[in-house]
């Protein structure tokens, strides 16, 4: 693969995750299996490491994936919860464990291994021994305050045992529902003519999210805390002391669990708890493994988004047998066609499955699927599942054709090149399906962060005709929300007041909200820099896009072609008349310690996003890198930082720490509270 090809399949990788992460983390309503999930994070990985100069800051291999629901206030955790690295085999275990074997050079550690809960993170604060703060991790950097929804949760306690309380103690753990509990939730739910919940752990999202406590308060979630955030006034050797320490302080722990003193055991209690893991009364979708000893903990570390001491290890996928009766066609953001299967009703794992993803026309065409045949389905966690073969074929079996027109606007269905496997629908301006999904990009917190703007909202504008495209959303009036389901005066005010603030959001944010295809966050911030005006950027050729170094020629032919698009100028016509603006601000200042320099961030940071951390750089004049080179100036370096830093001290490069950084930065006031532990917890795969 060339550089070229690499850059353009990275691109749309990250794309099609951070879709993905937006349906798990922010909807609730994941549309792959975890394994799928991996898999592309694994080929995004791989081709970054195979060219690591196109490795960016904004990269889901970079930071954790997700994003915080504007509905509660936002929590930034002192710690981040990190996401797990998972092994589906002995082989990718002995694997982890070789690796950490050579790190920790002639230490032999123990391990701790416990059922993998499969449930939504919370992160509970404890002052003084009494419950003070409550927060879902988010997008592990900052999460939302529901502290009076889990102060419902029954085995939550407000209160401590013990009569010497630590000043303060954060635990991470998951909100789940029980399998029982859930089938008379689900009976009630019936009953009363409400929405039967799909699984045990949408059940409990939905129940979280809530605004008011009190119709949490009648779902029946529990509470198990895995880890923990922060420790102030009570050291702690090991996660086995801290689990015991835990429970005797009346926080509910997982009652499975295992001390394993060395590998050899631990490889042999690995297959014995698979069968335990059914018996427990709340689903689990494997174990999680975690090297008792903090110290040997501290040597290993974390990369950027994951800890090297722990693993998740996951077992094989739920398996049935049903018929396929048609093929449904779904429409992306950017157009793409995704042909999904409709079933025959069937049990798996648990649950009743009704749609299967065939991902794409070459899938359907390998696995020689027709609509009427019979196939194996797998799912892999509670998501979505997927055609995995056929067992026998229908004698009238229909071959699942590419569709010659867009099932949601009638626009004809086109492959731009015949190398590609994805068809695309040829409206790229407003087909109504592609519609939602752009609106939903333009309202998304990195773009023009409109709070309140959400799925169940942009569906009746796009229903109503009342938005077409994103300048329309600048023409909205009261009355047009009051209009729809849900809405009343103050949520209406609320959202007119976040529209109108979205508009003085500067030209990088802009660029990124236009959806632009292969313009990524970071990519439309050297535009913006570059340009500084959005006129000069729409009027800039593809040889003069070119001359910046980041930009090669498939990224610069998107970019003209979107702004030759007569759609697109008479859009960018109606935002500039609805006020909004156009400009890059200058950076802040041109004589701070990082005027005329270039920075590079490796590891993890503690207490700043790494993309908050960039742009700090980039408004005190400085510039920043992905890649280390001789014209780098300054190597901020966190936990679990690799190569990178081994190359920038190999070059004599200046490395300092973050909290140094943070001084430098004038902002070391802000972060003055320290913490002895590092972060973990998970969502899809934690800790």
């Amino acid at each position: 693969m060339t550089k070229k090809e690499a850059a353009e399949k990275i691109q749309e990788l990250r794309e099609e995750i951070r879709g993905h992460d937006q349906r798990y983390y922010v909807m609730s309503d994941p549309e792959i299996s975890d394994q799928e999930y991996d898999r592309l994070m694994r080929e995004l990985a791989d081709l970054e490491r195979q060219f690591p100069d196109l490795v960016s800051p904004d990269s889901p291999t970079q930071r954790v994936a997700g994003s915080a629901v504007s509905e509660f206030t936002a929590v930034r955790h002192a710690i981040p919860m990190l996401s797990l690295d998972n092994a589906y085999s002995a082989e990718e275990l002995e694997a982890w464990l070789v690796r950490n074997r050579k790190l920790l050079a002639e230490a032999r550690p123990s391990f701790i291994v416990e059922a993998k809960i499969d449930g939504v993170s919370a992160a509970l604060v404890y002052r003084q021994g009494r419950f003070a703060q409550g927060a879902t991790r988010g997008d592990g950097e900052t999460g939302e305050d529901i502290t009076a929804n889990l102060r419902t949760v029954r085995n939550i306690p407000l209160a401590l045992r013990g009569p010497d309380p630590a000043e303060l103690l954060e635990v991470r753990g998951e909100i789940v529902i029980g399998k029982e509990d859930f089938k008379k939730l689900n009976a009630s739910q019936k009953k009363a003519g409400a929405m039967i919940f799909a699984n045990p752990r949408n059940a409990a999202s939905g129940s979280l999210r809530q605004k008011d406590p009190k119709v949490t308060a009648l779902r029946p979630l529990r509470f198990y805390l895995h880890s923990f955030g922060r420790i102030e006034g009570a050291p702690i050797k090991t996660h086995g002391e801290f689990l015991e320490a835990m429970d005797k302080l009346g926080l509910p722990t997982v009652s499975l669990r295992r001390y394993c003193r060395d590998e050899n055991l631990l490889k042999e209690t690995v297959v014995r708890m698979k069968d335990e893991l059914a018996l427990l009364p709340f689903e689990a979708d494997g174990l999680v493994i975690k090297i008792n000893e903090r110290r040997l903990q501290d040597i290993l570390a974390t990369t950027a988004k994951s800890p090297r001491w722990a693993i998740a290890y996951k077992f094989e996928s739920h398996q049935t047998t049903t018929k396929i009766t048609d093929v449904i066609y779904s429409v992306g953001r950017t157009g793409i066609i995704t042909p999904v299967a409709e079933l025959e009703p069937a049990p798996c794992g648990g649950v009743v499955i009704k749609h299967a993803s065939l991902h794409n026309f070459d899938e359907i065409k390998r696995l020689g699927i027709k609509i009427g045949d019979s196939v194996v389905v797998e799912r892999a966690g509670e998501v979505i599942p997927k055609v995995i073969k056929t067992t026998s074929k229908s004698t009238k079996g229909r071959i699942a054709a590419v569709p010659k027109k867009c099932p949601s606007c009638g626009a004809a269905v086109t492959k731009e090149k015949e190398e590609e496997v994805a068809y695309r629908c040829s409206n790229t301006v407003d087909c109504p399906a592609q519609l939602k999904g752009i609106l939903g990009h333009w309202a998304s917190r990195n773009a023009m962060e409109i709070d309140g703007l959400g799925e169940a909202a942009i569906e009746q504008l796009v229903a109503k005709n009342l938005a077409k495209n994103a300048a329309d959303l600048y023409c909205l009036k009261k009355n047009d929300f009051l209009g729809l389901e849900l809405f009343a005066d103050k949520k209406a005010d609320n959202l007119l007041a976040q529209i109108e603030k979205s508009k003085a959001k500067p030209l990088s944010r802009l660029i990124f909200s236009l959806g632009i295809r292969h313009v990524g966050e970071k990519m439309a911030r050297v535009l913006a820099e570059k340009f500084n005006e959005l006129d000069r950027l729409t009027g800039a050729s593809k040889e003069e896009l070119e001359t910046i170094s980041e930009v090669g020629p498939i990224v610069a032919e998107a970019i003209c072609g979107y702004f030759r698009d007569p759609k697109t100028k008479e859009l960018v016509r109606r935002l500039k008349e609805a006020g909004l603006n156009m400009r890059e601000p200058e950076h802040l200042s041109r004589s701070g310690h990082f005027a005329g320099k270039t920075v590079i961030f490796t590891g993890a940071l503690s207490k700043l996003p790494r993309n908050e951390a960039e742009a700090i750089v980039r408004q005190m004049g400085g510039e920043t890198a992905s890649a280390v080179t001789r014209k780098v100036n300054l190597v901020v370096a966190g936990p679990g930082a690799g190569s990178k830093l081994k190359t920038a001290e190999k070059l004599g490069l200046t490395v300092i720490e973050e909290n140094e950084f943070l001084k430098m930065a004038g902002l070391d006031s802000r972060f003055s509270s320290t913490s002895l532990a590092t972060g973990r917890g998970n969502d899809k795969k934690g800790a």
